[in-house]
């Protein structure tokens, strides 16, 4: 006669809910089932507690206020001089300065750095070992040495001449009005921006995957057609990023054309303040100009951004304008596992 432990089944798990209950007690259902991938979807996100982040931020807080009230409180800034001079002529005049030698440098600067991408990119060995070796050399040297070097340009070679290498010399002019301060800082910052604007614009096509071309060039379209029309608006969102922040770090980087005494705005105020001896409130007038162009640059750099990233935008066309108007949380949540409605649509898959 069998009892009824040797009729249990050994697979059957003695659960703690039977060894508890009652000897004429109903047994107990067990809920040992785990939850489906609707249920893990469908559940509400209870966001992590991170105290370490609220009191950064508020540590933070207090440091800009700290700073807002020092900037107001302090009368050695002396705010009513600075917006006495902040509009006086000498001023504004030193702002066109500088805004025309950013304008005219970058513009220049940038075509031949489109040039000595284009020979970089090129199967000729000597023009790729030229664009290197320009490149190489250029952005080893710091731009203010290079100004001074254009500056003395008359110092190192008193006359230019044209003709024949070790022969017949056909055209020679002296140098020694030649190169003013406006012409050295116009040449030297040319060629330090075509250095660097080179590589920002050779990475911007090589980002660019090369099947793309093979397959604009199997259906029979010309080369200069595939790169206008195919590379270069796929290169374009890595190119402008890259540009705008050279073209900010341009304006800002004229300010060293004072060295060599020409009058852009920092070398305004110099000469104002070397008269009145108000240092800080001067320097302060250069610095809010500075302030405000960065910011409208940088304004007009995220619209150009903004109109190169509709070409990313998905099959609904509107996924690329959604993907720049929200932020990074969102953009995270969106990306991670179990949190996006991209992976609410494939639950179904598993």
């Amino acid at each position: 006669m069998t009892t009824a432990e040797e009729n249990r089944t050994p697979k059957e798990p003695r659960t703690p809910e039977r060894s508890r209950a009652a000897p004429g007690d109903p047994p107990v259902p067990v809920l040992d089932r785990r939850p489906s991938d609707e249920q893990l979807l469908a559940a509400r996100l209870v966001p992590l507690r991170r105290p370490g982040q609220w009191v950064s931020a508020v540590v933070l807080l207090v440091l800009f206020a700290m700073l807002v009230h020092t900037l107001l409180t302090n009368d050695r800034f002396q705010w009513d001089v600075v917006g006495r001079y902040f509009t006086r002529a000498p001023i504004l005049h030193g702002l066109a300065l500088t805004l025309w030698l950013t304008a005219a440098v970058m513009a220049s600067g940038y075509l031949l750095g489109v040039g000595i991408a284009a020979m970089r990119l090129s199967g000729n060995r000597v023009l790729r070992a030229l664009s290197f070796g320009y490149v190489w050399i250029v952005r080893s040297v710091p731009p203010l040495v290079q100004l001074l070097f254009w500056y003395e340009l008359a110092s190192l070679y008193p006359t230019l001449s044209l003709g024949v290498p070790f022969g017949r010399e056909f055209v020679t002019f002296r140098t020694a009005h030649m190169f003013s301060g406006v012409l050295a800082a116009y040449v030297g910052l040319t060629l330090d921006v075509a250095a660097f604007s080179a590589e920002i614009v050779r990475g911007g096509i090589l980002s660019v995957d090369r099947g793309q071309t093979e397959a604009a060039q199997a259906l029979g379209l010309g080369r200069s057609r595939v790169f206008r029309r195919i590379v270069l608006p796929q290169a374009m969102p890595a190119i402008v990023p890259a540009s705008g922040n050279l073209l900010i770090g341009l304006l800002k980087a004229t300010s060293i054309v004072s060295v060599i005494a020409v009058q852009d705005l920092l070398y305004s105020a110099q000469l104002i303040y070397n008269q009145n001896f108000l240092i800080v409130p001067l320097l302060l007038v250069a610095t809010i100009w500075y302030v405000v162009l960065t910011t409208l640059l940088s304004v007009g750099q995220h619209y150009v951004e903004r109109h190169y990233a509709r070409g990313r935008r998905g099959a609904g066309g509107g996924g690329g304008a959604a993907r720049a108007g929200r932020g990074v949380w969102e953009t995270a949540r969106a990306n991670l596992p179990l949190f996006g409605a991209t992976r609410r649509d494939l639950a179904g898959l598993s």
